[in-house]
């Protein structure tokens, strides 16, 4: 990753800081990267917001209510989707588990659950979900044993050091296990419509912004496969609401509602949706 990358975009923080950040284009992986990157000691102070939504149960508003209705039916297909690999024990990691509700709905359906979630406020609530000892604040202080499955559900993008992180991924994944990896993607049509406004920049939290050319290649490198890729077909419609928002100053939700609509009619033949799963066998 050390060839010369051009300056792709440059974008606002409108979440908390209102600063100003590059994505330079690394043309080896097909991928941006946020320039510049908060230090580790940093990045604490762009999630204290009451506004970052993944980090609470609240529903104050219309995009909060929106947001939590949606969150409730996109939990079921997350357990479908597990539930299809058939594994024997049943051993499921949830790294960046949130507010815990994909571990609980998990849990009660026979998966025995561990998560790692660093937010301190995050990580409060999913323990009072679920048993305290099944939370970590970090993927090193995790237990000595290996899972079926490990799930990252828009978690990737905000890893610093993303090869290192991978490595520990593969090393927590049993043979022939299954690693879902869920992230934004910069290729799709509301992301090439809205630019710099696009809300799944999400700068400086989200300092990676993968294609699934860059996927392919990150996972390859640890001997990794991917089997699957699948679209998350509402991402285009609540990033489009987001997006609106940041463009115009107010929210326009038959405008966000037909953007998202029409991202997600192009994905069909390009499958370049607003954001992708990947399902990564390990080999």
């Amino acid at each position: 990753m050390n060839k010369e990358k051009k300056r792709f975009l440059r974008c606002k923080d409108f979440t908390v800081s209102q600063q100003e950040f590059d994505l330079l284009y690394n043309e080896e992986f097909d991928m941006l990267e946020t320039f510049p990157q908060p230090l580790a000691s940093e990045l604490p102070m762009y999630y204290e917001s009451e506004n970052y939504i993944s980090h609470t149960d609240a529903s104050r508003n219309l995009v909060e209510k929106i947001y939590q209705v949606v969150k409730k039916f996109t939990l079921k297909r997350k357990l479908r989707l597990i539930n299809s690999f058939h594994t024997e024990e049943k051993e499921l990691l949830d790294i960046g588990c949130g507010t815990g509700d994909f571990m609980l709905i998990c849990k009660k359906n026979g998966w025995n659950v561990t998560g790692v979630e660093p937010g301190e406020k995050a990580s409060l609530i999913a323990k009072d979900k679920l048993n305290q000892n099944s939370i970590f604040t970090e993927i090193i202080n995790l237990p000595e044993k290996q899972f079926d499955v490990i799930t990252l559900w828009h978690v990737l993008e905000h890893i610093p050091n993303t090869q290192f992180y991978i490595q520990r991924l593969k090393e927590k994944l049993k043979p022939n296990g299954i690693l879902i990896i869920a992230v934004p993607n910069f290729k799709s049509y509301d992301a090439n419509y809205y630019g710099a406004f696009w809300a799944a920049f999400d700068v400086p939290r989200h300092l990676w912004h993968f294609s699934k050319t860059a996927i392919q290649k990150l996972f390859s490198i640890q001997k990794m496969k991917i089997e699957k890729i699948l679209p998350m077909w509402f991402d285009s419609f609540y990033v489009s609401i987001l997006s609106e928002k940041y463009k115009k100053g107010s929210t326009n939700f038959v405008k966000a509602f037909c953007i998202g609509l029409l991202s997600n009619l192009k994905a069909i033949t390009s499958k370049e949706a607003s954001s992708l799963i990947y399902v990564i066998k390990n080999l």
